[in-house]
């Protein structure tokens, strides 16, 4: 049984990283099946095995990029978001870093704006767990999407500039452009 776990985390890889490094060559729009089963040198039926299409198998990219974040977001959760928020940002762009194919194919001018906004809702969710565990006085809903929107664009922009600066520079810089709304966001009104 380990062994079958093995080889299907084996070929889910292989296949995603095909699939990732197409886009950034050719687009996503344009790029077939056929093209990443050849990248990958994987067949037909043990890609329809695992996804439904092309499509299923980009998502299962944002799967992987949630269940990383998350552990990493988790894990700073107890009270170690440093000031003003700017933990979690760090983390997010640290990540990205880490990551760069993934997010080039995400957030590059070839991946398309339907992923990118995908990407934004994952971020939301994120942050909205990690703010919910923090607290704030606004709704908890309304600044993660401020937050993640935010974040987003600067994101987006890091990745179109192929990252020229590292990625303790971009959350520094965030947390310079968003400190204030973070700080009332989390201040809790006195009565």
């Amino acid at each position: 049984m380990a062994e079958l776990d093995r080889r299907v985390r084996r070929t889910r890889r292989l296949l995603q990283e095909a699939l990732v490094a197409l886009i950034e060559e050719r687009g996503y729009e344009r790029l077939t099946v056929q093209e990443v089963l050849d990248r990958a040198d994987v067949g037909r039926s043990t890609f329809y095995s695992h996804f439904r299409d092309k499509d299923s198998l980009f998502m299962s990219c944002f799967d992987d990029l949630r269940d990383d974040l998350r552990s990493e977001l988790d894990a700073i959760t107890e009270g170690h978001a440093g000031p003003a928020g700017a933990r979690p940002v760090a983390v997010i762009f640290a990540h990205a870093d880490r990551n760069r194919p993934v997010y080039r194919a995400v957030c590059g001018r070839a991946g398309g704006t339907a992923f990118t906004h995908r990407l934004q809702r994952l971020f939301a969710g994120l942050l909205h767990e990690h703010l919910a565990s923090a607290g704030t006085r606004l709704p908890v809903e309304l600044v993660a999407e401020f937050h993640a929107g935010a974040l987003l664009g600067a994101l987006v922009w890091w990745v179109r500039q192929d990252f020229p600066y590292g990625p303790k520079e971009m959350a520094e810089m965030c947390r310079q452009l968003t400190a204030a709304g973070v700080q009332a966001g989390l201040e809790r009104e006195h009565n």
